[in-house]
């Protein structure tokens, strides 16, 4: 399988990354380990979490996916296979948020305890701090790449004009500079990150790891009207997508699918891939058959033909409007 290098640092990463959000959320810790196992043995490398996740869960505290991923590097030794992010900022319990130099200089020590790691492979920032300066959050993350408890830093969820203000900061001052960014990104939300954001990402050779890359399931085909949104706890999400264009998409995902004998979340995947900005899209997995699903879409190559029809079906209103008649 071939690995991509994230950005400008030396992390070389799989062509997909599991997404933690789902360790104790909506799978126990036995589960999570089988599919981490499954993950690994496949090949894959590539772990996303957070210290939040997941803090929406009644009973939950936030850290239970930092919690059981720890767990799992402990029983398996396994460290050195895969590479780990995880994120700060996001708020915890007792208020505790934010990207101040205090906050992140706790927030780690704390995901290091949870991870049963000395070091994380790449730190993010989770959301955009407006009150704390970006000198004074890559100020204090420098000291912990020089300690080696952290080798990279990544960005989250930043607008275009907020990320080239970050990286002006980190040069001005010659601190470490954001190396990634992970936007929301797929098929259906396209809006958000192709424009301005994804060509200063390609301009500056910022890896890119978007989430929500099957759109909560939708993109699996899983739901196509409102009686499938009890189909699982993040149904509720998807019912934003059952438009006239969520439905051409999926037409278009269901023809592809057909003709390339794979799934439609495959074929999905498979755009994301193509994508030359993307390093590596996020999608999670809740059994076996859904994680072997995911790891056979990274072999999975679509043909120009293919991307120019998803690219056609999935074209955001705006494009739409304004291609000629």
């Amino acid at each position: 399988m071939k690995f991509n290098r994230l950005g400008r640092t030396d992390l070389e990463v799989s062509p997909l990354c599991f997404g933690g959000n789902v360790f104790g959320w909506t799978i126990d810790e036995p589960t999570s380990f089988r599919l981490l196992d499954q993950w690994v043995d496949a090949g894959m490398n590539f772990i996303d979490t957070a210290d939040a996740y997941s803090t929406w869960v009644e009973g939950n505290a936030g850290g239970e996916s930092e919690t059981i991923i720890g767990r799992w590097l402990k029983a398996r030794g396994r460290r050195d296979d895969v590479v780990i992010a995880t994120k700060v900022g996001m708020e915890m319990p007792g208020g505790k948020k934010g990207l101040s130099r205090a906050y992140i200089n706790e927030a780690i020590e704390a995901s290091l305890r949870r991870l049963q790691t000395d070091y994380v492979d790449l730190y993010q920032s989770h959301f955009d701090d407006p009150e704390t300066p970006f000198e004074e959050t890559l100020a204090a993350y420098e000291p912990l790449i020089r300690a080696g408890k952290v080798r990279a830093i990544g960005a989250s969820n930043l607008t275009a004009e907020r990320l080239a203000e970050s990286l002006r900061a980190s040069s001005g001052a010659g601190l470490p500079r954001y190396e990634s960014l992970q936007p929301l990104y797929n098929l259906h939300d396209r809006e958000e990150f192709e424009g301005p954001l994804e060509d200063l990402c390609r301009a500056e050779g910022i890896g890119v790891i978007n989430y929500w890359s099957l759109a909560s399931g939708f993109l699996t085909g899983k739901y196509r009207s409102e009686a499938d949104l009890g189909k699982s706890p993040r149904g509720e999400r998807v019912a934003k997508y059952l438009d006239a264009r969520g439905l051409r998409i999926l037409g278009a995902l269901d023809a592809i699918a057909a003709e390339a004998g794979a799934t439609p979340g495959q074929v999905a995947l498979a755009w994301l891939i193509a994508r030359p900005s993307v390093t590596s899209p996020i999608a999670s997995a809740t059994t076996p058959g859904q994680l072997a699903e995911l790891v056979a879409a990274a072999e999975l190559k679509l043909d120009a033909a293919a991307i120019a029809r998803l690219d056609a079906a999935s074209a955001p209103a705006r494009a739409a409007a304004a291609e000629p008649a």
